[in-house]
């Protein structure tokens, strides 16, 4: 008897409330062949669907994947009509219902029923028309597409749905104005990278608190400093150095004995590694926008650090990478102006730049992950299979970080 076996593919896209809190995350995923990567389609899709839902939920835990809160899940037709027990309590997902879903009996009367249990329900990708007035009765929130509607339909989208009980998510929201815009009209939740893209200030001096933070990332790394300078760099700056020993002694690290001091951790962990984790810890003190920056940057670091083998790299420069990718949207400032401040080595700062040499590959494909456009990596370095394993170990690393900063 022959067994096909499927390999979960998942990514996580944030989903913002009005005041940039993290409302919950659309999982964005794919069933892949354990012994390939060909996407599937069709039964198939329905098949990689349940192993996403086994996986996910059972095997590993969503916790591991989006942490406390909500997560959108994507179901098919025939997972809605079959109407099989779900493995998730209501309060832990959303149901999302695809736009190609027709909203014949069987759909409506499924969908009714999963509403009696609980279960909020979303309408993915929203196009209006008549036939689909049954749903939109029994659905909490509506998600629309902005980039699919001129400005004047967006508004009468809104001003025919704001008429019934429904939230409304503003999806692919790229740009701090397209955010300030939807808001305006009155979306409830927003969708999309548009946190990690905020409007620069230009020709403005860097403010003192930042620019003491980029002074002492700069002296971190500074190829000259010796062992016994970044101990006392470290040192003297009381809040950084209990912040570093805290974490360092965090369960996140579980190191087999306790670090006592900035000298220990040297010792123990490394001198690269220490750099970048008091240079997290420096970047985090600058209290970003939005808390999702950081996790972020946290994934991003950890994925570059995880694939660096596959790319001839050093994993604590891989995480360097990482970890200074989000910088322009940390501090504000034009990346090139930022990064000309520190003394990063060359392949580094052309990899941040312009996404050039094995480094810049790493972190391009590093942020197709993020976005789960896995068909987009051509040739995969490695399986695609192992990228997601790579960005759920990473995600999962980045909530204990998060918990212990």
């Amino acid at each position: 008897m022959n067994t096909t076996h499927y390999q979960t593919v998942v990514a996580r896209q944030p989903i913002f409330d009005r005041d940039l809190a993290i409302y919950a995350y659309e999982l964005l995923y794919r069933g892949a062949l354990r012994t390939g990567d060909k996407p599937l389609s069709g039964k198939s899709g329905d098949s990689a669907t349940s192993q996403v839902i086994n996986d996910v939920f059972i095997d590993f835990g969503i916790e591991k994947v989006v942490g406390k809160h909500i997560a959108f899940l994507n179901m098919t037709r025939n997972h809605l009509i079959k109407g099989e027990p779900l493995p998730f309590a209501h309060d832990q997902v959303v149901l999302e219902i695809l736009e190609d879903i027709a909203a014949d009996d069987d759909v409506i009367t499924a969908v009714e029923k999963l509403v009696d249990q609980g279960y909020k329900i979303a309408l993915d990708d929203f196009i209006f028309n008549e036939s689909l007035w049954p749903l939109i009765k029994l659905a909490d929130i509506i998600k629309i597409d902005i980039l699919a509607l001129s400005s004047e339909q967006l508004e009468q989208y809104v001003s025919l749905l704001k008429q019934e009980d429904v939230k409304l998510l503003a999806e692919k929201v790229e740009s701090q104005q397209q955010f300030e815009q939807c808001k305006a009209l009155g979306f409830d939740y927003f969708q999309g990278f548009f946190f990690s893209k905020p409007v620069l200030i230009k020709d403005t001096p860097i403010p003192g608190s930042q620019l003491h933070i980029l002074n002492l990332i700069a002296e971190l790394h500074d190829p000259k400093i010796d062992f016994d300078e970044i101990e006392e760099l470290i040192s003297c700056d009381v809040s950084l150095s209990y912040k570093l020993l805290k974490l360092l002694n965090s369960a996140a690290f579980a190191l087999p004995q306790k670090v006592d001091s900035i000298k220990r951790g040297l010792v123990i962990l490394g001198f690269d590694a220490i750099k970048a984790w008091t240079t997290l810890i420096a970047l985090n003190s600058i209290n970003p926008t939005t808390p999702e920056l950081m996790t972020l940057t946290l994934i991003r670091a950890k994925m570059c650090e995880n694939l660096a083998s596959d790319f001839d790299s050093n994993p604590d420069t891989a995480f360097t990478v990482g970890l200074f990718s989000t910088i322009e949207a940390m501090l504000l400032h034009p990346k090139a102006d930022l990064l000309e401040a520190l003394p990063l080595t060359d392949p580094v700062k052309q990899a941040l730049l312009n996404q050039q040499g094995e480094l810049g590959e790493m972190l391009k494909i590093v942020m197709l992950c993020e976005h789960g456009l896995w068909d987009n990596i051509t040739p995969p370095p490695i399986s695609i299979a192992d990228f997601g394993e790579a960005y759920l170990n990473a995600t999962q690393w980045a909530i204990d970080i998060q918990t212990s900063l």
